[in-house]
């Protein structure tokens, strides 16, 4: 299985982007839904963003509409949704599938690394992952955590 940093992930521009260019920083990879009960999240999250990025986190969101399609059809449309309601500015990407066979292969290694209560497929919108500075996934945090509740977590990595 391929490392974290060997891994390309698709920016919301449509270009590659190699996940090596997050080496060295503590990382909490999120999947993301516009539409969905948790979406109030990316308020805390973006407060997470902005308390820790110069510590050396970064969030980074990925929209996915695999659950119950609460996810805009068209990326400009979740881009702007999550700019305007919740000031989100740390980086979004394209959409992604998080679990079957079209899984992307980051959160086929996040899974894999870190399994759930109910095994290793991501259940839901808004699972969370944190990934220390050597790009171990070090937790997995269910869909109801709130984000604000990982923050002890993090500065424990800083």
């Amino acid at each position: 299985m391929a490392k974290l940093y060997d891994i390309e992930v698709k920016t919301s521009g449509g270009t590659g982007q190699s996940l090596r260019d997050y080496e060295g920083k503590v990382i909490l990879v999120v999947n993301t839904a516009s539409k969905c009960g948790f979406t109030p999240q990316f308020k805390e999250l973006q407060e997470l963003h902005e308390k820790f990025k110069d510590q050396g986190l970064v969030v980074l969101g990925f929209p996915c509409d695999q659950f119950a399609n609460q996810e805009f059809e068209h990326l400009d449309e979740t881009l702007q949704f999550c700019q305007v309601n919740y000031g989100v500015t740390f980086p979004m990407f394209a959409k992604v599938d998080v679990k079957g066979e079209q899984a992307s292969p980051l959160f086929k290694l996040l899974t894999e690394e870190k399994k759930g209560l109910l095994g290793s497929e991501v259940k839901w919108n808004f699972t969370k992952f944190l990934i220390n500075r050597q790009g171990e996934v070090v937790d997995r945090y269910a869909p109801q955590t709130a984000p604000s509740k990982i923050a002890k977590d993090i500065e424990k990595l800083l």
